[in-house]
Formats: C-alpha cells, structure tokens, sequence
C-alpha cells in the first residue's frame, strides 16, 4: 500500500504540476521535474525512490523514446545524417576533453577527472523529445537532427563509458563487448528494413483486441532489453522499434493507443523520479563549482552543435534550437553517475554534485528550447 500512496502522489504532482506549468507558459517537463525535486527526500520527502518507482520511470522512459521513433520521419533523419553525427561526434568530445582538463586543474585524479568527462558528454534525448513533442517540433529539421545526433551521442557515450570501466578492470570481454554492440546496430537495420513488415504482415488475419499496439509493445521491449544485454541503453532499442513501427500503416493507430497510457501513468513517473535522487547535504559550500560545472555543461553542447549546424548550412536559429537540444543531460548521465559511485570511481559528495548540475541542465534545456521555439520567425524551423 506504501507503493501505492507514493505512485499517486507522483500521478498527482505531475497533474498539478503540467496543469500550473501550462498556465504559467513554462514547459510541462520543467513543472515535472521541479514537482520531483518538492516531493523528493531534499525537501518534502512525501517519495523516495524504490524498485517499483524505478521500474516504473524506465518503463516511462522506454515508451517516451518509442513513441518519439513512432513520430520521427525516417526521410528526415537520413537527410540530416551527416550534420547529425558532426553534431554527436563534437557534442562528446568537446565536454569530453573540457570537462577532463577542468576537474584536473581543480586537483581531481585522472580517471575522476575523465568519468566526470563521460557524465557530460552524454546527452538526454528523452528531456529534449518532449519538449519537440509539446511544441510540435519533431519532424522540423533542426527536430531530425537532435534526434539522430542524440541517439548517436548516446551510442558513442556508451562505448567510452565500457571503454573506461574495462580499461580499470577485467579487459578480457571488452572486445566480444564492441563487436555485439555493433552487431546489435547491424541487426536494427534489418529490424526496420524487413523484421517488422514481415511481422506486420503475418498478423494480418490474427483478432485480438489492441493486436497492433501489443505487437508493437512486444518489439519495444524485445529490442529494450537487447539494447540492455549489450551493454547499451534501452532507450536506443526502444527509439528504433518506434521508427521501423513507424514506417507501417498501423502506426497512427498505434501512437494513439500507447500514448494514452503512457502520458497518463509512465511517463510522468519517468520524469518526477529523474530529481528524486537529488540531495543539498553539504551544497552549501559547493555553489560556486556547481553554477562553474552547470555553465561549463549547457556551453559545451550549445558551442560545438551551433558550429556544426553553421557548417552544414543551418541558420543561426535552427543550430541554436540543436545546440540547445544537445544540453539536457537527464537520465543518461544519472545512470553513468550511479555507474561510477558502484564503481568506487567517485564519493558520495562528487554524486550528490553531479546529480545537481545534470538536474540543473535538465531544467534549463527545455527553457532555452521554449523561448527559441515562441520568438518571433520560430516558424522557420519547421519544414512545410
């Protein structure tokens, strides 16, 4: 029954929160994430993070990142995917070495200097999803090319983070590691390409209630949970279960049924728990380096995505709506940072640190993305 009591406080504040958020013009995510951190044991302590709450939000973060695939244009993303992977590459090497070379200044060992690096090079495509869904932004061009850059971003920060955490330990599976992740990559190609048209197809004449949106559900976890078993993250399976679905008759269907209860009960778990974790135990003394880190943070992704996008012929706008895009950190980087507490790679105090700056970059992405999308000529990022 405890369970039970936090889910509804969750459901409730995320209601009040999105409810007060559009009244008051602010993004729904930011009132979500804001309501998190009210409800969080920082502060009011009415939720704390469990297994059930945990589950729950990687349920929600699964659903949201298929249901952002279900959405994309596939067209789109092979068009923009050579500004999309510029946009990745620089996006992880930039805080990569800034990030690296800072904490190094400031007295930190190597490998906590270079994990603090991999926290940042890693970017949150779920945060920044639902800010291109709530503005209608997710098939505008600057919308294709933080999605692709994104799930790329998330793929290369991946393989740093193995690299990183082999290279301290037993390195004897690092290598059979590299060749299924890029395996499982191969695989989601024929996944688009013939798997799920193939599937699609054969279930044509079974009646059963909801069919297509179960068989969808069944393909998001399956390619989840692959993702998983490689050493990626889920939410890269789910993303590209979400774009082949996409590509056949039945996805408007589908989008319809599964964004129902997703919106309704996962998602909103998803984002309220992404503060939970947040703690001001001895912060006091740490403003100064956290505002350093969090600027540090939102420059390293806003820069080197901006020149990308000039490079490739982008307008001023547009490569500052996908710089900004880049900036959330969210739940890409908390994972990496439990990671490294589990590892012994950092304290418990850098933790509590790092989780404020991530929080503070996931607040602050979705307000540079709202004013850049309502300013004047916002339509010009929108392809007609």
């Amino acid at each position: 029954m405890t369970e039970l009591i936090q889910i509804t406080i969750v459901l409730l504040a995320s209601f009040l929160a999105t409810t007060f958020s559009k009244r008051f013009g602010i993004p729904a995510v930011v009132g979500q994430l804001l309501v998190g951190i009210l409800v969080s044991p920082a502060i009011l302590g009415l939720v704390k993070q469990t297994e059930i709450l945990h589950f729950l939000s990687e349920i929600g973060v699964i659903l949201l990142m298929f249901l952002a695939g279900l959405e994309a244009d596939l067209g789109l993303l092979k068009k923009y995917l050579k500004p999309s992977l510029l946009v990745a590459i620089s996006g992880v090497m930039v805080p990569l070495l800034f990030f690296t070379l800072y904490t190094k200044t400031l007295g930190y060992d190597s490998n906590t200097a270079f994990f603090y690096g991999i926290v940042f090079a890693a970017t949150s495509v779920s945060i920044t999803v639902e800010v291109l869904q709530e503005y209608g932004k997710v098939k505008s061009k600057a919308g294709a090319v933080i999605l692709g850059a994104a799930v790329a971003d998330d793929i290369l920060a991946v393989l740093i983070l193995s690299f990183f955490i082999s290279s301290r330990g037993d390195s004897s599976n690092f290598s059979l590691q590299i060749l299924s992740q890029v395996i499982f990559l191969v695989f989601l190609f024929f996944v688009i390409k013939y798997l799920v048209p193939c599937i699609f197809k054969y279930t044509r004449r079974i009646q059963v209630f909801a069919k297509n949106a179960s068989i969808a559900l069944i393909i998001c976890f399956t390619l989840a949970i692959l993702a998983d078993l490689v050493g990626m993250s889920s939410v890269i399976g789910a993303f590209f279960a979400g774009l082949a679905i996409g590509q056949t008759s039945f996805a408007k269907d589908i989008e319809h049924s599964i964004s129902t209860v997703a919106y309704t009960f996962f998602i909103p778990i998803f984002f309220v728990s992404i503060a939970l974790p947040i703690s001001f135990n001895g912060m006091v003394g740490k403003i100064g380096s956290i505002t350093i880190f969090t600027i540090l943070a939102v420059l390293t992704k806003i820069v080197p995505a901006y020149i990308s996008g000039r490079a490739f012929k982008f307008s001023k706008k547009d490569s500052l709506v996908i710089g900004s895009g880049m900036v959330s950190r969210g739940e890409m980087a908390l994972i990496v940072v439990q990671i490294g507490l589990d590892e012994k790679i950092i304290s418990t105090q850098i933790y509590s640190e790092l989780v404020i700056v991530i929080i503070l970059t996931t607040i602050i992405a979705p307000f540079i993305l709202k004013y850049l999308f309502t300013s004047s000529n916002s339509n010009k990022t929108t392809i007609k």
